[in-house]
């Protein structure tokens, strides 16, 4: 079938979370990497605690207090950095398979959204500053219902704003936790396998796994 829309993760998906700090390898030393790592573990962690507790603090809070953790489990950042760190997570690169794959999706006509737990704000600054804000037709923030993937409702928000039942929407993400929250609500997911992780959430299997974007146009 024809997919009527096609929905993308955010974060590790169209954005390279570890950008940040790849930026600032040097100014962070040997623990950059360990930092990133933690870093990022860290932000997802408390979405879903946050979830999972009934509270909520929108993602840039959350992503502040991870950046914070991590820093304290590597010895520790100036403020500068720190302010560095926080303002290039707002303006991450973007992959470079990200536009030539929104710009045939654009193309061939087909809708495109971006489903992420990231703030408005942050999806706005992200994808102007990838130069991919054209290519996008909806943006849709969990802000709306301050609750994080994976709970149902989240996907549910890809049909209230766009129109397209769950059968028709093809969702990409790298996020193998996202891929199974979007199996089990009804869409087409496409795992992005950028790094060749094993697979898990057996029960719960993608339809397709790529290793690149450019590899949805045969699965349009």
């Amino acid at each position: 079938m024809t997919y009527k829309v096609f929905a993308f993760d955010a974060y590790g998906t169209l954005f390279d979370v570890h950008s940040a700090v790849g930026a600032m390898r040097k100014q962070i030393g040997p623990e950059a990497a360990r930092l990133s790592d933690i870093w990022r573990t860290k932000q997802l962690e408390y979405t879903w605690v946050r979830t999972l507790a009934g509270s909520y603090l929108d993602f840039m809070e959350l992503t502040t207090q991870a950046l914070d953790f991590a820093a304290t489990q590597c010895g520790g950042i100036s403020a500068d950095l720190r302010k560095t760190l926080l303002q290039s997570y707002q303006t991450l690169e973007a992959y470079p398979d990200v536009k030539p794959a929104l710009q045939k999706l654009r193309d061939a006509g087909i809708r495109t959204a971006i489903l992420s737990n990231g703030t408005p704000a942050m999806l706005e600054s992200a994808s102007r500053a990838a130069g991919i804000d054209g290519l996008i037709d909806h943006a849709i923030s969990i802000d709306t219902i301050r609750r994080y993937k994976t709970v149902p409702e989240v996907y549910a928000l890809v049909e209230g704003l766009t129109g397209a039942l769950p059968g028709e929407v093809s969702f990409q993400s790298s996020n193998r936790w996202d891929i199974a929250g979007a199996k089990k609500f009804g869409f087409r997911p496409v795992w992005v396998n950028r790094t060749n992780q094993p697979d898990e959430y057996s029960d719960l299997p993608p339809a397709h796994t790529i290793s690149t974007l450019s590899q949805l146009t045969g699965l349009t």
